[in-house]
């Protein structure tokens, strides 16, 4: 009996430690991997469907659908980031130019301007005590921000070979979960120490909560992006495709959404005298932009996350802290994988009478 017990100690002891630098390999190109998972899920009807074209060759079958993602969706992606990068450079030297001494002067002889200014010189005849220069502050501040913003844009355009690399990396991954995935997904299901029917309700949950987040997250915020983009194109607003993209990313939040940037827009063409522009942009942006998130995001959820609007709040915000851009779609993806286990652990064990236990 002793004998047998150290046998199953050194066994695990031994799995456990295998298992700790098998993780420090793999951790170098752990975003590549996840990302590669998720376009698995999302593809893998397509691959079906071209698998069953072929007669079941699943080598040419992986091989188009890696070289049709590649030309459709990550080629354009990559020139579209960067004229992106191009379009925040230009918005920072434009900002850093208008709070030249230049800059300021013009603003300055435009009337809301100067009644905003009347009302601040006010504020700070009141605040005057405090003794602070809140002019420098406003100027230094604004400055701090572009230097940032370059900072970060140059940052990225340094790190273009890691990008390319873990883009390699992340195809090569694709092709043999595409071509081996059916086989891979058996083996972990036999693994799970639980029955077959939890084993696949919580993999339907996993696929259910990706294809959720994917399709009723994000492609509603590209969709989101671009009509808002369109109409800040068509009213004239200064680096549209920028703030489309910007907007995009705010239409993620389910607070909030698109309007943290299209009503700001709003605002600034009315303060530049576009009266009816601005009034178009706002129809446009809470009767279009507004009802897209409205009439697409249950028709593609539905009931597939199976989240309240807080904890998708938080998934979100939380798992881009965390993943940075892999957490928008791994918080909420989290989040609903252990919404999952607390329902099998509640029919389980929490409702089960203890004469009911296995």
């Amino acid at each position: 009996m002793n004998h047998q017990w150290l046998g199953t100690a050194f066994f695990f002891t031994l799995l456990l430690l295998i298992l700790y630098f098998a993780f420090l390999i793999l951790s170098p190109f752990l975003k590549a991997i996840t990302w590669a998972v998720i376009l698995a899920i999302l593809v893998y009807p397509l691959y079906a469907w071209v698998l069953k074209l072929l007669s079941g060759r699943a080598t040419p079958a992986a091989l188009i659908v890696m070289a049709g993602i590649t030309l459709l969706v990550i080629v354009p992606g990559i020139e579209l980031a960067r004229f992106l990068t191009e379009e925040a450079v230009a918005l920072v030297q434009t900002v850093r130019s208008m709070m030249s001494d230049e800059g300021l002067a013009e603003w300055t002889q435009r009337p809301w301007v100067r009644q905003i200014v009347g009302w601040w010189s006010l504020l700070s005849f009141q605040l005057m005590d405090f003794q602070i220069n809140w002019k420098e502050a406003l100027v230094q501040s604004a400055q701090v921000s572009s230097g940032f913003l370059v900072s970060q844009v140059k940052g990225v355009a340094q790190n273009v070979l890691l990008v390319t690399v873990n883009f390699i990396i992340a195809l090569v991954t694709l092709f043999f979960l595409l071509r081996d995935g059916a086989d891979f997904f058996r083996r972990v299901q036999r693994l799970l120490p639980m029955d077959r029917e939890h084993q696949q309700r919580l993999f339907k949950n996993i696929v259910d909560a990706v294809l959720a987040v994917v399709h009723g997250s994000l492609v509603v915020a590209l969709i989101q992006g671009l009509v808002a983009g369109l109409a800040y194109w068509a009213l004239g607003v200064p680096f549209a495709a920028l703030w489309g993209v910007v907007t995009a990313f705010t239409a993620l939040l389910p607070v909030g959404g698109s309007t943290l940037v299209s009503i700001p827009v709003c605002i600034y063409l009315f303060l530049q005298g576009e009266t009816l522009r601005s009034f178009l942009l706002l129809g446009w942006s809470l009767g279009i932009v507004g009802t897209i998130d409205n009439i697409l995001k249950p028709l593609l959820i539905g009931n597939r996350l199976g989240l309240p609007v807080l904890f998708l709040f938080f998934g979100i915000l939380g798992g881009i802290a965390l993943f940075g851009a892999l957490g928008i779609v791994l918080g909420p993806v989290i989040l609903a994988l252990l919404r999952a286990l607390l329902d099998l652990y509640s029919e389980e064990y929490a409702d089960a009478q203890p004469g009911q236990r296995s």
